[in-house]
């Protein structure tokens, strides 16, 4: 799945590409009744115009019907995310960031080396996910909320395993962005029966669905929601509550 994601992005260069694909996806969502949507960019990796071209060009394309959260990756330079976090302090309909990816033990920078960003996001009023313990040590999930000040973290499907690191999560009201069919094809689950989503909502955490990348994944909201539905633990409640909690956790510039 990642080097489908590698051949889309080959396509996904130019500045009007953008523009015409962010315009794309939020057609696409509003015909399948999403009312709160956020897209993802990271502009660094469009080498068609300088980051805030593009940013600007995914701005058109949303026209206010979306909130952009931009990405900076593990491993990249921290400048590169100060750098986003800059551009998105003139840009009211860039709504937050995100460190995205996976941490490698070859990697120069750890996660806490992104702390600086984060920080000024925070006094910004952008929202703060991170991408951790997906399929990794839920460890990453507590250094997020520590280290960097995370409202949400992105997969953290090992955090289910970990009670002092998922009690944290619960006290601080940290939401957790579940992507089930996402964290099946990335090999974080090994099957849609043994994903954590039922035990991460008996602890008491607060969880939104989210499909991740619908296109490539063949898998929209709807489909997404049902097969959410049929998690152990899950029933239609509390699907109910896994919506309103996406509505409620939405970013917006100032919380």
């Amino acid at each position: 799945m990642l080097s489908r994601l590698r051949l889309v992005l080959e396509h996904l260069q130019e500045p009007a590409t953008v523009r015409r694909v962010a315009a794309e996806a939020c057609e696409d969502a509003a015909a399948e009744g999403v009312t709160t949507l956020e897209l993802r960019l990271a502009p660094q990796l469009h080498r068609g115009g300088p980051p805030e071209e593009v940013v600007d060009a995914a701005l058109d394309g949303v026209a206010g019907r979306a909130g952009l959260v931009l990405c900076g990756l593990h491993g990249e330079p921290p400048a590169v995310l100060e750098g986003l976090v800059e551009l998105a302090a003139g840009r009211p309909g860039v709504v937050g960031i995100d460190l995205a990816g996976a941490p490698s033990p070859e990697h120069r920078w750890i996660l806490e080396s992104y702390a600086r960003a984060f920080r000024r996001a925070r006094d910004l009023g952008l929202g703060r996910t991170v991408h951790a313990g997906e399929g990794r040590t839920a460890e990453e999930v507590e250094w997020a909320v520590e280290a960097l000040g995370a409202t949400r973290v992105g997969q953290a499907t090992t955090l289910a395993d970990d009670p002092d690191v998922l009690a944290l999560v619960v006290a601080r009201g940290v939401v957790v962005e579940v992507c089930p069919t996402s964290n099946l094809h990335a090999e974080c689950v090994p099957s849609f029966d043994e994903h954590p989503l039922g035990r991460l909502l008996d602890a008491g955490a607060r969880v939104t669905i989210g499909t991740d990348y619908p296109t490539l994944a063949g898998v929209d909201a709807p489909a997404e929601y049902r097969r959410a539905l049929a998690l152990p633990g899950v029933g239609p409640a509390r699907l109910a509550a896994l919506v309103a909690t996406g509505h409620e956790a939405a970013f917006r510039r100032g919380g």
